[in-house]
Formats: structure tokens, C-alpha cells, sequence
């Protein structure tokens, strides 16, 4: 099977081309002015032909909490937003913290064939924050990281092996950054706003600390922390000083955490309640200059489905999260709109740089020889993100009902069109 995609202007990390894309079965064949016979053509005038986004932070709640989504409407959703690859975090019921439950979340994504689904096993047995999980087998599963997130590794010592044998087994820790001792049952972000509100509040310190202390142990061990929803500004300064020092971090942003303050709250929406919560409007700019400066390395969705019932609660009641997958596109579409960003840039926090921390050779750039994950994407497409385009059980999207502009109009993956805008294709 061989396709052709005609007219295109590939958005590489380093580089912008115009050429024809020649797809032989799973891989790019070549790049060239040519324009040869296939089987398809795809004419790709006047959109961006990304390499396929790799969302490194996921929640599709699979098993045991599939009301809320599963791997299938979450593969569902990820295609629609532009996804080929998704790394679903631990906090599952079970939790995957055995080779078992890994190695099943890969084949119910397998069998659907719509992403490559590469999952994040839990640092610890049950996420309990004690004794650590059999990273070696795990790895030898499919799981490429490991973390509680939803919960911090608060001891330490735990986190000092973490790092060590996850280090050992050429793997990362990815831990959700928060000093539990200072939530103090608080729902959003603690300051002014939060006393208008009446809400109780969480300090960002407790994100400060909890990376300080990470930070710290990447250096004792050698090992590598990357930091889950960077969302405080002082926390950017830290993660940046590390990097000077030459410690092993790395550290991703949610297109909610460059997008959306505090203010938003006014409202008492709970599908603007989060964890890292909404911080104020100079935290936000501080996210949009680690982006443009270089500091952050990935962007990423922490796609976190709810139940619309769970949601519709007082807000001190309702549960952290938001979805995403589908809104990447057009977010972080508008960085670039606004000057933030490059296209070029966008490729590399989306797609280059996630590759390049999961170790995946064959991804990451439209290339000669790479696997053929593709995401074709008007960046003018508007359209309103309505509950017949949202590919996810839940609906806990601020953005739900709302005019978006951009979109992944087509997603190839591994040479197959998954999605064509507004339908997935079977």
C-alpha cells in the first residue's frame, strides 16, 4: 500500500521543507519534488504536515475506571487532536505496576490499532509510596517511564531507588510534584483569588519543594526526573538552574497552564479545577517564556477524563482534571499566533523532544525511513468543539461548545489514516 501526500509543508523541529511525501506500508519512502503513482493521494495544499504529536502525559482510565474513558476512546481522542502516541500514567484499578496489566493495556491498543500506546508504570506497588515496583520486568513489558502521578512519592529514600534502578534499567521517573503536607485540603491556587473566592487554597510551594528536593536526588543518583505539569514560575527557575548544574531533568507544560489563570475560577467552573491548579496571569506568562526560551522541554495534554456527574458537584467536591487531547492542536496553535512559538518550535515540543526523551528512533520527524505518523493540520480551520466531535466518554472540557481554530484535519498512522476530520476512519 503506498500513498502519496501531495503538495506539503513539512514542519520538522529544525527545518521547513515543501515537498511530495511518498508512504510505502508503515514507513516514509521518500521526500522529494517527485511526484510518483500510489495507491492514495492525499493533497495537502495549504495545510502543515506534522510529524504525528506524542502526548507523554495521559489518563484513559483503563483498567477498572472505564466509565470515564477507556483505551479506546482515548486512542479515539488522540487521533482526533493530531496524536499517534500516548503514554498513559499508572493510576488505574488496578494500578499497572506488574507486567500483566502492562502488557494488557498494549494489546487492547494494538488490537484498535488507532496510536501506539506506551505505558507509564507506577514507581511504587499499588501507588502506596513504599516499596517500588519490578521496573525491570515492567520495562521489558512496554513501559517506558515511571510514576504516582495523581500521588507523590513523599519518601525520599523511595525516590533516591526510583531513580537509581529506573536509571539502571535505562528508564525515568516522572513524579507529580506536591509537598502533600501543604495542601491543607485546598482546591485551587492559594493567594488573593482564593480568599475572594472563598476557596481554600494550595501554596505553589508545594510544587517548589517537592522539584527542589527531586532535583537534589537526580544529582545524588545520576538519574533522570523528568517534572510532570510544570505550573509555577518559581518552579521554571529551579528546573532552569538544574539544567545549568548539568542534572538530569527535563520538564513538560499543559496547554491549561500557558492558556488559563486563576481568574477563570471566578465562575466556580469545576472543569477549570486541576491539579497543579490554575496559577495567576505572571505564572502563565513565566510558562509562555520557558516555552519560547527554550527551559521547557515538551508540551503535553495530562488528559484527565471525569464524569460529567462527578464534575457537576460543589467545587471543594469535585475531582482534579481536565481533558485535552483534543484542544492541543488548537491552543498551542495560538502560541505560535501570537509569537510565542514557531511551527518549527511547536514540532519540537510536541513531537521532536517527547521522541527523544521516550527513546524512540523511529519517531519525532518527517523523515526518510521514519515510521509513517502524520498529522496534517490547518491551522485556519474553524469549527466549534462540540459533544459530537468529542471522541471522549467524558466531557469535562472548559472548551466544550467554544470556537477553536486549528485542527489535525487528517492523522496518518504507521501509513494508515486513522482520522479524517470530523470522522475516525474504521
Amino acid at each position: 500500500m503506498t500513498t502519496l501526500i501531495k503538495n506539503a509543508t513539512i514542519i520538522n523541529a529544525t527545518q521547513t521543507l515543501k515537498a511530495n511525501i511518498l508512504i510505502e506500508n508503515e514507513i516514509i519512502k521518500s521526500i522529494s519534488s517527485d511526484e510518483p503513482k500510489a495507491d492514495k493521494i492525499i493533497d495537502a495544499s495549504g495545510k502543515l504536515v506534522f510529524p504525528g504529536l506524542i502526548d507523554m502525559h495521559v489518563h484513559f482510565r483503563d483498567p477498572g475506571l472505564e466509565y470515564k474513558d477507556d483505551i479506546i476512546t482515548g486512542s479515539m481522542s488522540a487521533v482526533a487532536g493530531g496524536v499517534t502516541t500516548c503514554c498513559p500514567m499508572a493510576n488505574t484499578n488496578p494500578v499497572n505496576d506488574n507486567a500483566v496489566i502492562t502488557r494488557d493495556m498494549i494489546a487492547k491498543a494494538k488490537k484498535r490499532g488507532l496510536i501506539d500506546l506506551l505505558p507509564i508504570g507506577a514507581i511504587t506497588k499499588g501507588m502506596g509510596g513504599k516499596g517500588i515496583t519490578e521496573m525491570g520486568d515492567m520495562s521489558e513489558a512496554g513501559c517506558v517511564a515511571f510514576s504516582d502521578d495523581g500521588l507523590p512519592v513523599s519518601s525520599s529514600d523511595v525516590m533516591r531507588s526510583a531513580l537509581e534502578y529506573s536509571a539502571f534499567h535505562k528508564s525515568f521517573i516522572i513524579n507529580h510534584s506536591q509537598d502533600c503536607s501543604l495542601c491543607r485540603g485546598g482546591h485551587m491556587n492559594e493567594g488573593k483569588m482564593s480568599m475572594l473566592l472563598g476557596i481554600k487554597g494550595m501554596p505553589r510551594e508545594q510544587e517548589e519543594i517537592m522539584i527542589s528536593r527531586d532535583m537534589l536526588l537526580a544529582k545524588l543518583t545520576g538519574g533522570h526526573i523528568h517534572v510532570a505539569h510544570v505550573s509555577s514560575a518559581y518552579s521554571l527557575k529551579l528546573i532552569e538552574q538544574a539544567k545549568k548544574d548539568g542534572i538530569n531533568i527535563t520538564c513538560e507544560v499543559c496547554p491549561h497552564h500557558f492558556t488559563f489563570d486563576e481568574s477563570e475560577l471566578i465562575s466556580y467552573d469545576t472543569n477549570f479545577k486541576m491539579s497543579p491548579p490554575l496559577r495567576t496571569k505572571s505564572d502563565v506568562e513565566a510558562m509562555r517564556n520557558g516555552l519560547k526560551n527554550g527551559s521547557i522541554d515538551v508540551i503535553c495534554t495530562d488528559h484527565a477524563p471525569h464524569h460529567t456527574d462527578e464534575k457537576f458537584l460543589e467545587f471543594d467536591k469535585a475531582p482534579f482534571g481536565i481533558l485535552g487531547l483534543q484542544t492541543l492542536v488548537p491552543l498551542t496553535l495560538n502560541l505560535v499566533r501570537q509569537g510565542v512559538i514557531s511551527y518549527n518550535d511547536m514540532a519540537r515540543l510536541t513531537s521532536k523532544n517527547p521522541a527523544k526523551i521516550l527513546n524512540l528512533p523511529n519517531k519525532g520527524e518527517i523523515k526518510e525511513g521514519f515510521l509513517a505518523d502524520i498529522a496534517i493540520i490547518d491551522p485556519d480551520f474553524e469549527y466549534v468543539y462540540d459533544e459530537s466531535l468529542n471522541k471522549s466518554k467524558s466531557k469535562n472540557s472548559p472548551l466544550l461548545g467554544k470556537k477553536l481554530k486549528g485542527a489535525s484535519l487528517i492523522t496518518i498512522k504507521s501509513g494508515r489514516v486513522v482520522f479524517d476530520f470530523p470522522n475516525v476512519v474504521a
